[in-house]
């Protein structure tokens, strides 16, 4: 849309059928052999159709597989960190061939698209994991889901004939040309985007207001597809979204959206991923604070900051905003980071995750120089629930 950036590569894909086109194919799949999908590589899906995923327009077949884990970049010349993939096991792969459609379906079995097979090809899983989660231990949750896939890959163009269900969010699941336009209407030129798996502390909400003052508005867009099992569920981290925009955030400057992706756990390849699918949505800007798409001890504090780096800005085309440890400082008496605090750390309210996690579950309120009270509440109200 004029005004705004580019999507990444230099159109935003669709590759939802409609019309004539949605009915024949509706009509063709029943005669398709069927390959059943996990909720992953339905999330992949949903973004490829959706353009989340520009350039790609399907899965990737074996040259751009090996270039995104090699160089960074589809074969094209494009950016990209993570391979979008769909596997198959060694018996299923035996009974297809290259050019032939098959139908991709959910668990219940209903169509979701079908998939002209352009190659299929090994799945090199260590290869994977070393590269781009950078490590082969499958104690690393992305790492563990590499290891659970198929043996063989299947590569080529989709045609998404209708998307997956969901039960929730659905006033928040504005697709890129949606976001765009509401952007526009807004008159947004300048847009951060937000990443986000956890209820949002007042670090979080520091590093997001600092961002807000240098554009004119922001999105936050939690992510909302598959995580680990110990992850906050999304149902909850939406209540707490809302509450803290409701009471504290200017409500022409904030758009909450979700992001139907899964995580990786990928740490600094996930972080240019993040950035890219934000582009996608209509972002100029990126918020990437400490250990960005982390998990355990993988990645080092700031990995994600520094792997931007390693690319030309201009081949990104999203500017990333770099942040520190944030944390209040009863010294100073507000919200500061390392870059800005003069005082030592016994002056800083810092809890770890397990004290916080603790404090939560004996429905103690965290100090409010630490979290809203608004959220700290539907937080201890969930863990009510769960115990």
């Amino acid at each position: 849309m004029e005004g705004l950036i580019a999507a990444h590569g230099g159109r935003l894909i669709n590759r939802m059928l409609e019309g004539k086109e949605r009915i024949d194919a509706e009509k063709r799949a029943k005669e398709l052999k069927k390959i059943e999908l996990t909720d992953r590589e339905i999330s992949d899906l949903e973004m490829i159709a959706i353009g989340a995923f520009s350039p790609l327009e399907g899965f990737m077949c074996r040259e751009d597989y090996h270039c995104v884990m090699d160089t960074m970049t589809l074969t094209g010349g494009a950016v990209w960190t993570i391979p979008i993939t769909l596997s198959v096991s060694s018996g299923e792969a035996g009974g297809l061939k290259e050019g032939m459609e098959v139908a991709l379906t959910d668990g219940d079995g209903g169509v979701l698209a079908i998939l002209c097979i352009e190659e299929i090809f090994g799945h090199d899983k260590e290869k994977e994991a070393l590269q781009v989660y950078g490590t082969a231990e499958d104690a690393h949750p992305g790492v563990k889901k590499v290891y659970e896939m198929g043996e063989m890959l299947l590569g080529g163009k989709v045609s998404v004939i209708k998307r997956p269900v969901h039960a929730e969010f659905n006033d928040q699941r504005l697709d890129p040309v949606e976001t765009r336009r509401l952007f526009r209407e807004k008159g947004w030129k300048r847009v951060v985007g937000f990443q986000t798996r956890n209820p949002i502390h007042r670090a979080h909400e520091y590093i997001q207001k600092c961002a807000l003052e240098v554009v004119d508005g922001i999105l936050i867009h939690p992510l909302v597809g598959e995580t680990k099992g110990d992850d906050i569920p999304a149902s909850v981290r939406m209540r707490c979204y809302k509450a803290l925009i409701d009471n504290y955030y200017p409500a022409d400057r904030v758009a909450l959206v979700v992001n139907p992706a899964a995580m990786r756990y990928a740490g600094p390849k996930e972080a240019i991923f993040h950035a890219l699918i934000r582009k996608n949505y209509g972002c100029t800007h990126f918020i990437v604070g400490r250990d960005h798409a982390g998990v355990g001890s993988y990645y080092g504090t700031f990995d994600a900051q520094y792997i931007f780096d390693e690319f030309d800005p201009a081949s990104i085309g999203i500017t990333p905003m770099f942040f520190d440890y944030t944390f209040f400082c009863k010294s100073c008496g507000g919200m500061a980071s390392y870059k800005t605090c003069p005082h030592d750390s016994s002056s800083h309210i810092i809890l770890s995750g397990t004290k916080v996690r603790e404090m939560l579950r004996g429905g103690v309120c965290p100090p409010s120089e630490f979290s809203r009270p608004e959220v700290a509440r539907i937080l201890i109200e969930a863990m009510k629930g769960q115990s």
